[in-house]
């Protein structure tokens, strides 16, 4: 080749280069822009997997996992990176039909509150492979057992007055020509209606706060007004086993919530101090602000509670001491009352309890909001004591009805 051919060549090579060095950028950065942005569908299906509340597994041909989300070990559908052998041998049947299959991979063992009730249904992916998909049905369950033993003891106390009253009446009658006696079964007959009343009525009241929602429409409560109400309910069952209730100063403490409510929980705490403390022993009543919420503590010196018994008492007709609630006429409901009255207002009720000591029941409802700061905080200098925070409250809510009305 000659000298100014090589030269042309080597011009040509040159520009080709150039060319190639300008274009090539320009494709990739075309390409960039032509692709969407954001994760691929492939990530989304992997993000959906694993953020499913359902346990998700997907099986080869061979029953090896593939996939599974987190869900699915906390379900216990897998163990040590492998499939719950259950869930194996259906999705092998599942393989072979072809159709899917629902069932029960519940574990074998219930501990605590791990899940008891799981159902899974597995289907066919094609090529060798299955999804089981896992639903915890345990709250359920639970609920549904709740409503068996809820029936069950309705059934079985509504028997023992019903009963009774049956029973008394036959006595009645066949005495019929002895006053005293006669005067004797009538006045159990009253008892044991009085007692079947009272229990039809405590448990239309649990019934409407069984769900533990916060109430729909809450009124400013003066606490004092509260106690006071339940102090009145209480007085002659006191009087009669001569018990002094004690209560603190007046604290102009306010709550949002129902009156009526509030004054029942109360009351039923009275009751039980005063039911389950000897004669003549001392039930006190108190009041405090603490950290946002109004806490009214009912105390006895009466036979306490065992440690074993101290959450077990707010259940439906649980009793802790079986012949003492038959001897005061006790329903087994107060308590489940109470802390359901507690629930629907936000708050809870706490026990501290010593056998042979007494027990200390306090129920703690959220403080009224116009009184606390935008924090939660009370709204009041920290040298001002409860009482006197609350009294500043109760005259600002004065004052502010007092310049509306004009």
């Amino acid at each position: 080749m000659s000298a100014p051919g090589a030269v042309l060549l080597a011009v040509g090579c040159l520009l080709v280069g150039l060319i190639a060095g300008l274009l090539v950028p320009r494709l990739k950065r075309r390409r960039a822009q032509r692709r969407p942005s954001g994760p691929t569908v492939a990530e989304l299906l992997l993000r959906l997997v694993r953020s499913s509340n359902n346990g998700i597994l997907v099986l080869n041909r061979f029953g090896d996992l593939v996939l599974f989300n987190r869900r699915a070990e906390a379900l216990g559908l897998v163990q040590a990176n492998r499939a719950d052998p259950r869930a194996r041998v259906a999705a092998e049947q599942v393989e072979e039909t072809g159709d899917p299959m629902e069932i029960d991979l519940s574990p074998l063992e219930a501990r605590g509150r791990q899940p008891e009730a799981v159902v899974a249904e597995i289907r066919p992916l094609g090529e060798g492979f299955t999804v089981v998909e896992a639903v915890d049905h345990s709250e359920a369950a639970r609920l549904e057992a709740v409503r068996r033993d809820f029936v069950a003891n309705v059934s079985h106390e509504l028997k023992t007055p019903v009963g009774a009253i049956a029973l008394l009446a036959e006595a009645v009658l066949d005495a019929a020509e002895d006053v005293e006696e006669v005067r004797r079964f009538g006045g159990k007959i009253l008892h044991e209606s009085t007692r079947l009343g009272t229990l039809v009525s405590e448990l239309i009241a649990l019934s409407r706060l069984q769900g533990a929602e916060r109430l729909p429409d809450l009124n400013v409560v003066e606490v004092d007004a509260v106690v006071r109400e339940a102090l009145g309910r209480t007085r002659l069952s006191a009087e009669s086993r001569e018990i002094e209730i004690t209560t603190d100063e007046p604290s102009g403490l306010l709550v949002e919530g129902d009156r009526t409510l509030l004054v029942t929980a109360l009351s039923n705490l009275l009751d039980n101090a005063v039911n389950y403390s000897p004669q003549g022993s001392p039930v006190s009543i108190s009041r405090r602000l603490s950290g946002g919420m109004v806490e009214i503590a009912v105390t006895d010196r009466g036979i306490g509670i065992a440690e074993e018994d101290q959450q077990r008492v707010f259940e439906r007709f649980y009793r802790a001491d079986k012949a003492r609630s038959r001897a005061t006429g006790g329903t087994g409901l107060g308590l489940a009352i109470v802390k359901h009255v507690a629930a629907n207002h936000g708050g809870e009720v706490k026990l501290w309890s010593m056998p042979g000591t007494g027990s200390t029941f306090t129920l703690r409802i959220p403080m009224h909001q116009s009184g606390r700061n935008g924090d939660g905080t009370p709204a009041a200098p920290d040298d001002q004591t409860p009482a006197q925070l609350s009294r500043l409250v109760v005259t600002a809510a004065k004052d502010g009805r007092n310049q509306g009305g004009k």
